[in-house]
């Protein structure tokens, strides 16, 4: 565990179980599917499946470790096809993977891999094909990521770098201790999804967080931050008064032009009203506004 320098208010944390403390509880009981699909000498390999909270995300947990050893992050994330191959961990297998109109991302933690599909595709055409692209990664026995030799710029573009939860001897107590719950109590529940969590920053008593592949898109990610990451934090840490979920520049994009898609359909539906003799209701959708940015 790593070293840190507020040891006295952390044992509070595990001392005493006289007062209810909050858990982060799975929000699904798996379903899990174990096939043996290729046999490697004397090694079978198998592929087990579980099923995740979000119902467009599968987890594939194969008999041997998915990240290259050494790797500063616990994931590696891809978002688009492009991605896969730009430096510093380009893949062929997410490449191949991502060929596949219909998967959206593909996401790599320590021992599983997390594959995203779009809303209107079905896994019954798609799963036979990512069991056979994942057979065929391992029993190739070359690496799934290659790594190259990084620079800033490449860091920056992939997204993926020093784990955001590892100790900084700059951080303050509080951002030691909520770096720490976030490792020790709450990724575990994270990654057994099939995804991760990403720490932002600490900023006027709110925990700046991003949520990682099963997570990110999850219609359940706002129980998650809410009910489970929020109340743990604020519970344990006082100086917390809140988590607020991050969002990439895309996936703003994408909440303005689903916003913009919901008005459209809501005007048409008034003018087919007015053209049919019916009052028309507002113009303005309902309950939906603008994503909120930090």
């Amino acid at each position: 565990m790593r070293s840190v320098h507020h040891s006295a208010r952390l044992s509070a944390i595990s001392a005493s179980n006289a007062r209810r403390r909050p858990t982060l509880k799975n929000l699904h009981q798996p379903s899990t599917t174990v096939k043996p699909l290729a046999v490697i000498g004397r090694r079978t390999i198998f592929i087990q499946t579980e099923e995740t909270p979000n119902t467009n995300a599968l987890k594939f947990l194969p008999n041997q470790p998915i990240l290259p050893p050494g790797l500063e992050s616990s994931f590696i994330e891809y978002l688009n096809p492009k991605s896969t191959l730009k430096p510093p961990y380009t893949s062929l297998l997410a490449s191949k993977l991502m060929s596949n109109s219909d998967i959206t991302s593909v996401f790599y933690g320590t021992n599983f891999i997390t594959v995203t599909k779009s809303p209107d595709a079905d896994w019954m055409y798609i799963k036979p094909e990512i069991f056979s692209l994942i057979t065929e990664a391992l029993t190739s026995g070359a690496p799934i990521v290659n790594v190259s030799k990084k620079n800033s710029q490449e860091l920056n573009d992939s997204d993926v770098g020093k784990d955001s939860l590892s100790h900084d001897q700059n951080d303050s107590e509080v951002v030691g201790m909520i770096k720490e719950l976030l490792e020790l109590r709450i990724r575990p529940a994270i990654q057994e999804d099939g995804g991760d969590i990403d720490f932002k920053g600490f900023q006027d008593g709110q925990v700046l967080l991003k949520l990682r592949g099963a997570c990110r898109t999850c219609d359940s990610s706002t129980v998650t931050l809410k009910n489970g990451i929020e109340a743990m934090l604020m519970h344990y840490i006082e100086e917390v008064k809140g988590v607020k979920q991050v969002l990439d520049e895309e996936e703003e994009v994408a909440l303005r032009e689903f916003a913009k898609f919901e008005e459209k359909l809501h005007q048409q539906k008034d003018s087919e009203d007015k053209a049919l003799g019916k009052t028309p209701t507002s113009s303005s959708t309902p309950g939906l506004s603008g994503p909120e940015t930090s």
